[in-house]
């Protein structure tokens, strides 16, 4: 996409609608008020604005009223606590304390719920410090509930006014990032490109389109309008996403290994053609996102008929005069082809009508729905140790409580904004995973250090009062933007904000950026070493847990191949489940899989193994994928003996490597094939027949190689004995 095209892209977005939401909810307050001379009064409206439009997180509209409501009343109760307790410290401290522990517990509901309880420890922090009146404090907590509920006001009227908006944008998302997987494809055709560095990126592209696409099943299918409204739009969405889906995992399927497709066919030019013709459709993604954002029709920009009978016929060429196998070129070129229809039928569904849809398709949809809704058990579940969100929320209380502890010392000067500073930045920076605690400390610090350069030079050389409001805007405007898009940029833009905010109020500017900087340093420290020596949480903790919900996972997208063959009707709901699943588990191992690589080199022990069971793994599922979508195409007189041989082989590899990671104490239970087939016909089409047996050996390669590296990922985190390992082959 070009720069000026992906500029525009950026303020159609759902980031840069969301900036201006919380915006105009945040700035409205402050100028009528000020111009009444109450800049306090509108101070504390838009305070109540940006929390509650802070919690405003996407999603469906139900579930987000839901967590505007409840972050309002989490507010108001953590506001009276606090105003309450904060003119004691001894009080005050076991109050953070507490405070900090149950809403960061709050992250086993869901990630809503989370944020709600970050809204909760910031509203607190705020309070923290004893300055006003009780009166004063109540009046505040009134002006703190009118922001809360006009930026309620705002959210539900836009949601009435443009229905689809998000869930068009949050789509449009997802189609760009499909479109960059495709993209990281085209690459395997290319012999200058490692083939490991680029299964790397792949899955950690894989990760994000996962989570675009979850955001938009939420936004799509948990809306009633959506579901059962007969209205063009919904339908017309809904339609895009589920070839979105189907599209994504036929680029997912891998026929061949790529290094012998390299070693076979390089020299023949042909997967230059390859990768140019999936490079064309990944700019067409682009250009279907680019027009679904800006709420255009979408029109195509490619025609790939030309270029598919182009390939066709260099397939031939090859097969005439280099006399070697062309049947995984083919099968390639299909795969491309399908893609390709799936862009063309998109194209054409703005010429549909509601009513043609298949609605019972679109009733399934809430089987894949990942529900939002407060189950208590959860928090009971996971008061343990075991739990990475309770060992956060320890550490979270413990380290808080400290550290205004000590800082509200009397030997203990912390400048004119008092703790809060410090506080604030351990609360943001201090995450689950040490990783995560470590990379948001660099982008904070780094942030916060060019941001108030950048604030002390405008305020240095401007001193038009309307020029200094109106950067203001700019500035906060720009930060929420890009909030969810790229944090370092947005402190970066945040603390020439709160400078220029400040100099409004009369404070010293210059002596509250030095100060700003400094405590945020501190804090920064602070976050850093609690999370190596305060109930540390490392990822390796995670390994296990994340190996075997994937090779579960795997096993039963693959178990799906003994019920085609077994003549049983799959239905699609059943196999897209399956495939859903994968993705998921997937997701998760790869994202445990990065934070590992920014962890204390002395931690990571198997970094390597893991990185080699990643990778394995995707192979599988894309080759999988392969097998899965072969076996429906083709009729039954295809499978033979072999076939069903050779899947019991892959089948029972996996159940070995689930065997080696799993434990007495694991909830979920796994239940492996017991009945197999007959298979009793011959193949009528040898070299169908072929193409399938070829598959399933390379599976049962990789199947045997994935046990080996499961076993080897064990042995070097140390959770495994040999007796265990001589059992499970005995």
């Amino acid at each position: 996409m070009k720069k000026t095209k992906e500029i525009s892209n950026f303020f159609y977005s759902q980031y840069f609608a969301d900036g201006l939401r919380i915006t105009i909810g945040c700035v409205v307050p402050i100028l009528i008020c000020a111009a009444f001379g109450e800049f306090l009064m509108g101070t504390f409206i838009s305070l109540g604005a940006l929390l509650v439009g802070l919690s405003d997180t996407p999603g469906a509209t139900s579930h987000r009223r839901t967590g505007m409501i409840a972050c309002l009343i989490v507010c108001i109760l953590t506001q009276l606590i606090t105003v309450v307790s904060n003119s004691n410290i001894w009080v005050m401290t076991i109050v953070i304390g507490l405070l900090c522990f149950l809403y960061s517990m709050f992250a086993v509901f869901n990630a809503r719920a989370a944020t709600v309880g970050s809204m909760g420890i910031l509203i607190m922090l705020i309070n923290v410090d004893d300055a006003y009146s009780f009166k004063e404090e109540m009046y505040f907590l009134l002006f703190f509930i009118i922001g809360a509920v006009w930026y309620m006001l705002i959210s539900f009227s836009l949601s009435q006014v443009r229905p689809y908006r998000l869930a068009q944008q949050e789509l449009s998302e997802s189609i760009r990032f499909v479109g960059d997987f495709i993209r990281l494809r085209a690459n395997f055709y290319d012999q200058k490109v490692d083939l490991d560095e680029n299964y790397r990126k792949l899955i950690e592209k894989q990760i994000e389109v996962h989570e675009h696409q979850e955001n938009v099943r939420d936004l799509l299918f948990q809306s009633k309008r959506s579901i059962k409204d007969t209205t063009k739009v919904g339908r017309f969405l809904t339609l895009i996403f589920n070839d979105i889906v189907d599209l994504f995992e036929q680029s997912m399927t891998t026929h061949y290994d790529y290094e012998v497709i390299r070693k076979t066919y390089a020299h023949t030019g042909i997967l230059k053609e390859f990768r140019n013709l999936l490079l064309k459709i990944a700019n067409e993604l682009d250009h279907l996102a680019y027009q679904l954002n800006a709420n255009r029709v979408p029109k195509p920009l490619y025609n790939f008929k030309d270029d598919i009978e182009t390939i066709k016929e260099m397939i031939d060429e090859v097969e005439r005069n280099e006399n070697i196998n062309s049947i995984p070129l083919k099968k390639i070129l299909i795969s491309i082809r399908s893609i390709s229809l799936f862009i063309h039928n998109i194209y054409n569904y703005n010429v549909i009508r509601s009513n043609a849809v298949n609605k019972q398709e679109i009733d399934e949809a809430n089987k894949f729905i990942q529900t939002e809704h407060i189950v208590w058990s959860k928090l009971r579940d996971n008061l343990s140790f075991n739990s990475s969100i309770f060992r956060h929320a320890l550490r979270m209380a413990v380290v808080m409580a400290a550290t205004f502890f000590v800082l509200n010392m009397d030997w203990f000067n912390v400048g004119s904004m008092g703790s809060y500073w410090v506080l604030l930045t351990i609360m943001v920076i201090l995450k689950p995973g040490f990783g995560l605690t470590k990379e948001r400390n660099f982008q904070r610090l780094l942030g916060t250090i060019i941001g108030g350069i950048i604030g002390a030079i405008i305020l240095m050389t401007v001193h038009n009062q309307i020029a200094l409001f109106i950067l203001l805007i700019f500035f906060f405007l720009t930060a929420y933007s890009l909030f969810r898009v790229n944090y370092i940029v947005a402190v970066l833009f945040m603390t020439p904000y709160v400078l220029i905010m400040l100099s409004f109020t009369g404070y010293n500017t210059f002596e509250i950026a030095k100060e700003r900087i400094f405590d945020t340093f501190l804090g920064g420290m602070i976050a850093f070493i609690s999370s190596y020596v305060v109930f540390p949480n490392w990822e390796s903790f995670q390994i296990r847990p994340n190996i075997r919900q994937l090779l579960i996972a795997n096993y039963n997208y693959l178990a799906i191949a003994v019920r085609l063959l077994s003549d049983k009707k799959v239905s699609i709901t059943d196999y897209k489940l399956s495939r859903k699943e994968v993705y998921i588990a997937s997701a998760n191992m790869g994202s445990t899989f990065q934070r590992m690589l920014s962890e204390p080199k002395w931690r990571q022990k198997s970094t390597k193994e893991v990185n080699r069971f990643v990778i394995l793994n995707h192979i599988l599922s894309s080759y999988g994928a392969t097998l899965l979508t072969q076996l429906q195409q083709t009729m039954n007189a295809n499978y033979t003996k072999e076939h069903l041989l050779l899947l019991k082989k892959i089948l029972n590899h996996l159940t070995k490597s689930i065997d080696i990671v799993s434990e007495e104490n694991d909830q979920d239970v796994f239940i492996d094939v017991t009945e197999f087939p007959e298979l009793t016909e011959e193949t009528l089409d040898p070299e169908e027949s072929k193409l399938i047996t070829e598959q399933l050996q390379f599976l049962n390669k990789i199947s045997a190689d994935l046990y080996k590296s499961t076993v080897d990922v064990m042995e070097k985190e140390a959770m495994i004995n040999p007796q265990k390992i001589e059992t499970i082959h005995g």
